[in-house]
């Protein structure tokens, strides 16, 4: 990672995620979160206003130093126990069966080997354990696709690796999660491109 990446891509997607726009899909996405919880790609933590009473500690997985720092105000502010514990969700440094809950928001889009991520998430769940998340990815109509794929090499190249055209829900069920709650739509506040969103809980 060069300096763009280490220091400018945290700050966008600090203000690009953290509008007001975005806080009823971050309370839909964490609705539900218990025990002991691992959020992949915990940013700037954004989600933290929004983890349920019934969550017991966070252990977050975050690449960014720049975004960890960012988070500083939000980590001492939580009434929940968070740990920083983990830098790539590729190889997640724990022990099968270590949690009972997984979130990830607006993150699948940029891990290189999302499919290997994932697998490394169900993994570390427990049995009967649930991925809470909440993505932008692969648009439902073709018009729009086709905008996703041009845009696609433009957007790796500002948003830190960051693509439109992700499959996600087809990619959490490539990865051995069965899927259980699953919302896909066009969010409000900005172009189908970016707003094509999923939604949804999908159990180890």
């Amino acid at each position: 990672m060069g300096f763009y990446d280490d220091h400018v891509v945290p700050r966008i997607v600090n203000l690009a995620c953290g509008t007001k726009d975005m806080r009823p899909h971050r309370d839909r996405a964490c609705a539900g979160l218990h025990g002991e919880v691992v959020e992949i790609g915990f940013g700037s933590g954004l989600n933290v206003p929004h983890y349920p009473d019934t969550v017991t500690r966070v252990t977050a997985v975050e690449p960014a130093d720049l975004g960890w720092r960012l988070a500083e105000r939000r980590v001492a502010g939580s009434r929940v126990p968070i740990d920083r514990a983990g830098l790539d969700g590729q190889s997640l440094p724990f022990a099968d069966d270590s949690f009972d809950s997984a979130l990830s928001t607006w993150t699948m889009c940029t891990i290189p080997d999302v499919a290997r991520a994932l697998r490394e998430v169900r993994r570390v769940l427990r049995p009967g354990g649930t991925l809470h998340f909440v993505e932008h990815g692969l648009a439902p109509d073709e018009k729009v696709q086709r905008w996703q794929y041009r845009l696609d090499p433009i957007e790796k190249r500002i948003a830190g690796g960051c693509t439109f055209s992700r499959p996600i829900a087809r990619l959490v069920t490539d990865a051995g999660f069965t899927m259980t709650e699953l919302d896909e739509f066009y969010a409000t506040g900005g172009p189908k491109f970016v707003t094509a969103f999923y939604l949804g809980v999908a159990a180890a």
